[in-house]
């Protein structure tokens, strides 16, 4: 977002080329907060790095202020109250709305504890295919287990490896001569992906492209664009947890620390 994002939570989008996508203007951050708040959207809010997460809800949208619900751990609301930025992930009308926001501090809002802070400076609007692909580590790699329905009414659970991966699809590759019916617009319910030390996720993907590569080996892969359809709330915290945490260890390599 700005150059004082936060390290972690920065990595999982690309700042230099999401100008276009950038909200600054008053009225345009307060129709988009306002829609946070009168849908009840679920924002997932990263701090410390991305060490911690909490899930809260807009209950109220001022001229200057917002009002933010606790969260469920009296520990991460402690936690929260004690840090200057907090990086916010949400979903209006399907498109992904991210902006930080600072120094939480804490209120009574119609008789229960609050959050209150500033508007943000600036709101990130993505729409689905913007959302940032993160490449998997190769020394510990993604697969996706798919059911796959054969011609002859067979179904075959396809384990794929993956690419990339964003809260928006997957990026797999197909070894090219097993004969796996990989076409444009299949729909793949119940698909399977194991985030290490984070959790799993189940959702269904739909094929959106299909196309060869040729190895360095000389080997031939086919290859898959998928999009998640209708992922569910939780899911998609898990992938962005994901994301933070091995951008997080890259990062520590990178230094040394790690």
């Amino acid at each position: 977002m700005t150059s004082d994002t936060p390290k972690s939570p920065q990595t999982v989008i690309e700042p230099g080329e999401l100008g276009q996508y950038m909200l600054r203007t008053h009225a345009e951050i307060q129709v988009v907060l306002r829609g946070l708040c009168d849908r009840v959207s679920q924002i997932t809010v990263f701090f410390n790095e991305g060490e911690d997460m909490l899930l809260t809800t807009l209950a109220e949208v001022g001229d200057d202020h917002l009002i933010l619900d606790y969260g469920p751990s009296n520990e991460i609301n402690h936690r929260s109250l004690a840090v200057e930025k907090h990086f916010c992930v949400s979903m209006l009308d399907k498109v992904r709305v991210q902006f930080i926001l600072r120094g939480f501090s804490k209120v009574e809002h119609e008789g229960r504890p609050a959050f209150r802070c500033a508007l943000p400076d600036e709101v990130l609007r993505l729409q689905r295919r913007e959302f940032y692909r993160m490449v998997t580590p190769i020394m510990r790699p993604l697969k996706c287990t798919m059911p796959i329905h054969l011609a002859d009414g067979r179904m075959q659970l396809h384990e794929a490896g993956i690419f990339d991966i964003s809260v928006g699809g997957l990026g797999v590759s197909v070894p090219a001569d097993k004969g796996i019916p990989f076409g444009r617009d299949m729909v793949l319910p119940g698909c399977r992906i194991e985030l290490p030390e984070v959790g799993f996720v189940v959702g269904t993907l739909c094929v959106r492209s299909v196309f060869n590569v040729a190895l360095k080996s000389g080997a031939h892969m086919r290859r898959a664009g998928c999009e998640f359809i209708d992922l569910p709330g939780p899911m998609a915290t898990l992938i962005q947890r994901y994301i933070i945490k091995v951008e997080r260890e890259r990062k520590a390599r990178e230094s040394g620390l790690g």
